[in-house]
């Protein structure tokens, strides 16, 4: 069923040509998907830049060493190919989100803990891939590992759906992981899951998990919740920041 559009909120950013503006608005942001109008746009091919522009910093910029995995850059993620939009394996965060990331990891180095990211921002044009391959049952390839006791038909709603927190640019899905004294050979915490298991075992508070998953999902929500992020109940390394920056505004600027 294709969603009834109740809002749309376009943000526009101007291109650059050396220090002036070039009276060209960019539409960066799309709204909700089944919209026939925005969504026959396609697309958009953003300049370098752009991000920036529209608020986003690379967290890199503000720890440069931090440990990152991006899943949904390559072909380890529950699709099973690179997801559209995709075009760097890059964390970024509309500033104030990525400002409190790189507090939360400043917090865990004295301890010899360090965060490990999955995804960051996401375009909304991955969203739109994801929903396609929801749809395209035929399509069973990670079924051992991403979804091993549901059936691919009740993915759609809980776990994949029209529109993603993440497209607004302040949702971090991401795991702990414990160095050496050394802070050398860091080894992500058993969390009792992987990224994008759907099942209730990775529900932060299930009862499936052992006493120690539990104890380091707890260490891992401690840390994000001190920093001003909120955790998803349905997936343990889920993070959205609060208040949140663009809480409106769905992205579609491509990760490069």
């Amino acid at each position: 069923m294709t969603p009834t559009p109740t809002s749309v909120r376009i943000s526009r950013i101007f291109a650059s040509s050396g220090s002036a503006a070039v009276n060209k608005p960019l539409l960066v942001v799309i709204g909700l998907l089944g919209c026939s109008a925005l969504a026959a746009r396609g697309p958009v091919n953003a300049p370098d830049g752009a991000l920036a522009r529209a608020g986003f910093v690379d967290v890199r910029q503000l720890v440069p060493d931090m440990a990152e995995d991006i899943k949904y850059a390559g072909s380890d993620n529950f699709v099973g190919v690179q997801v559209d939009g995709y075009e760097a394996p890059r964390c970024y965060l509309l500033a104030p989100a990525a400002r409190a990331l790189a507090r939360v990891e400043a917090s865990l180095r004295p301890k010899h803990q360090r965060l490990l990211i999955w995804d960051c921002y996401r375009p909304t044009q991955a969203v739109a891939h994801f929903m396609r391959w929801a749809k395209d049952l035929g399509d069973q390839r990670t079924k051992a590992v991403h979804y091993p006791a549901l059936d691919k038909t009740v993915l759609l709603g809980d776990y994949i759906a029209p529109r993603s927190g993440h497209s607004r640019g302040a949702t971090v899905d991401l795991t702990m992981m414990q160095c050496d004294a050394n802070d050398q050979h860091c080894v992500p915490l058993d969390m009792g899951t992987g990224f994008d298991v759907f099942d209730t075992l990775a529900h932060t508070d299930s009862p499936r998990a052992t006493a120690m998953q539990h104890a380091h999902r707890e260490q891992l929500k401690s840390a994000m919740e001190s920093a001003g992020f909120n955790n998803y109940a349905m997936e343990w390394w889920h993070y959205t920041f609060k208040p949140e920056p663009s809480p409106d505004t769905y992205y579609d600027l491509p990760v490069r």
